[in-house]
């Protein structure tokens, strides 16, 4: 496939309803707003014989996009020249949105993400994009193939969700085109919202899809969604195990032998470059390596897919400094010279279809590295800081008694069992979703015991209750002591849940460096700060107000009554974890304190 005709060429102007111009931002108060809590805009791109690839429709026609996201989605849009992908393939990226907010957000989107996992909220600043590309042979066409993408843009994590709504979308949209894609969107704007712990059925194209939207109340591991309402569902609906997991085992195949190396290099926010042989299989490395952290969020950047072409192809390259925190999924050769200087290098070759396991990727010295002809491995200096659980290969792979009594690197029978020619290793009578439920459960132990002791530590910061008295400022969350959490580590660290031996220490002061330690901290922080801010609330309302308001000043009621109000907003605004039954007692206080104040002030607090 060529598509490095016209590459310099801009993209061709978006086009949105029967192909008029785009008319901009988006009004408040449009029929759009269903379809805004899932998706911002959908889009087509095709190959034009003289600009390449070009935006030929976006819809709704007035979501805007500033010419540098519609020259990203062109390009992220189309496999490159080195993929070679024939027939309908999907996968997904991941880009920077340009120009700050353009849109107000819709009614109640900030109290549905106060709900769901940290790792499942809105992005803020960057937009998913859901691909599924054909590409066919067709006479009619002058270059003699088909070529065109349907794409979903949206700012929600939910791709197990998103790839569904596409496998039913698309093959009929490019059959009759925009007749079909303007009653779909039509139909999503009849969603009702995906709130956090919500079981949904979404009706499209004859097609009821039936997910349950993750919540922070959610055990880790909730199962396929259970029948929603009342109602019997004609036609039966189509269960959607997860809206976002995808079959971690599938995408782990190759590299089974190192996740745990992989897990620790994610945890630490380290530079990593993915190089596949598809959109499709970079994609779904990535993202199955960001998911690994779960429930932890990825604080860091990745781009699932990403390009020569793309904005930031400078800013990731760059020999000027460090490599950043980012981890880069990516199909060119040429990556692997650009970024060379880069600690770990990822190269994975082409997936299996059979039930045989696939040829382990070895870990190979960064020296080692070739510029042109790289063969599959995980090119890294690193060393792991926990040993190789040796449980969680007996339970995916077919170990007999007596192999595997010894770390893998060295041991030959279970590197026999790893191997490409024994087709008997891989547990084929156990369906991939059960080897991929194990594998999700060890990785979220993992990561759960790492984080407890965290946690513990975090909640010790947190002033007694009895120390928080009404009418004083409560008292300040003490501060995060790395070598306090450290000397604790003995009696309280991961040991306690986790059989795994090694340097946990060491771990853990490399994690402090990493961004995931300031994304997590900053969040714990900020929820122990809306909770001390709760708690001094409820303090407030359970005193005698009209005892404390004898002595008082006017200056001094007036000053209650205005910060009451101001915790009464964010409390409604579901910052603050309060009750109703304090928010009704906090009205009736600040009713009170008004009534006690002469009229003049009354006029001035209540206007009419």
């Amino acid at each position: 496939m060529d598509l490095g005709a016209g590459a310099g060429a801009g993209p061709k102007p978006a086009r949105g309803r029967l192909g008029a111009p785009s008319s901009g931002m988006r009004a408040p108060g449009t029929p759009w707003a269903r379809f805004s809590a899932w998706l911002e805009c959908v889009c087509v791109v095709t190959f034009d014989l003289e600009l390449g690839q070009a935006l030929e429709l976006v819809y709704p026609s007035d979501f805007q996009l500033t010419d540098k996201e519609k020259s990203s989605i062109c390009y992220l849009s189309f496999p490159d020249s080195h993929s070679g992908c024939l027939g309908d393939t999907q996968f997904s990226f991941r880009i920077r949105q340009c120009g700050g907010q353009r849109r107000p957000g819709h009614a109640g989107e900030k109290h549905g993400d106060s709900g769901a996992p940290a790792s499942l909220q809105r992005e803020p600043a960057h937009y998913f994009g859901y691909v599924y590309f054909r590409q066919v042979k067709d006479s009619s066409v002058k270059r003699g193939y088909f070529q065109k993408s349907l794409v979903l843009l949206s700012r929600l994590p939910f791709v197990r969700l998103f790839q569904a709504l596409l496998g039913l979308v698309a093959p009929e949209f490019f059959d009759k085109l925009a007749p079909c894609l303007e009653a779909v969107c039509n139909e999503i704007d009849q969603w009702p919202a995906p709130a956090p712990g919500r079981t949904l059925s979404l009706p499209v194209m004859g097609v009821v899809l039936q997910v349950h939207i993750p919540s922070r109340a959610d055990t880790p591991e909730p199962g396929p969604p259970e029948p929603s309402g009342h109602e019997t569902l004609l036609p039966a609906p189509v269960v959607l195990p997860s809206v976002h997991e995808l079959d971690l085992f599938r995408c782990f195949r190759p590299v089974l032998a190192h996740v745990q190396l992989l897990w620790e290099l994610m945890l630490l926010g380290e530079p990593l470059l993915v190089l596949a042989p598809s959109p499709a299989v970079s994609s779904e490395m990535v993202l199955a390596l960001t998911s690994c952290l779960q429930p932890l969020k990825f604080c860091c950047d990745y781009r699932p897919y990403f390009t020569i072409h793309d904005s930031e192809f400078k800013e990731f390259t760059t020999r000027t400094q460090a490599p950043p925190n980012v981890v880069l999924g990516v199909t060119n050769p040429f990556f692997i010279k650009t970024l060379q200087h880069w600690p770990h290098i990822l190269r994975v070759g082409e997936p299996k279809t059979s039930g045989d396991l696939p040829k382990q990727v070895k870990l190979k010295k960064p020296s080692r590295l070739k510029t042109l002809d790289t063969k599959p491995g995980l090119y890294t200096a690193y060393t792991a800081h926990l040993h190789r659980d040796k449980a969680l290969f007996r339970r995916l792979l077919k170990v007999p008694l007596g192999v595997g009594c010894s770390p893998w690197e060295g041991d030959p029978g279970l590197a026999l069992w790893l191997s490409p020619g024994n087709s008997q290793g891989l547990q084929k009578k156990r369906p991939s979703d059960v080897q991929t439920a194990v594998l999700r459960r060890h990785l979220l132990e993992l990561t759960q015991s790492f984080i407890i002791p965290l946690e513990h530590y975090m909640a010790s910061l947190m002033p007694l209750q009895k120390g928080i008295v009404p009418w004083k400022t409560p008292p300040q969350i003490r501060p995060f002591r790395q070598d306090d959490f450290l000397h604790n580590l003995e009696r309280s660290g991961p040991q306690l849940t986790c059989v795994l031996k090694g340097d946990w220490l060491g771990l853990y002061r490399r994690f402090f460096k990493s961004p995931h330690f300031d994304g997590w901290y900053r969040q714990r922080r900020r929820e122990m700060a809306q909770k001390l801010e709760a708690l001094h609330l409820e303090a407030i309302c359970e005193a005698n107000i009209e005892l404390w308001m004898k002595d008082k000043s006017e200056v001094e009621v007036v000053d209650l009554i205005l910060k009451l109000r101001e915790r009464l907003v964010r409390a409604q605004g579901h910052q603050l974890p309060v009750k109703e039954a304090t928010l009704k007692r906090a009205r009736l206080y600040i009713d009170t304190a008004i009534g006690s104040l002469p009229k003049d002030l009354q006029a001035v607090l209540c206007p009419p």
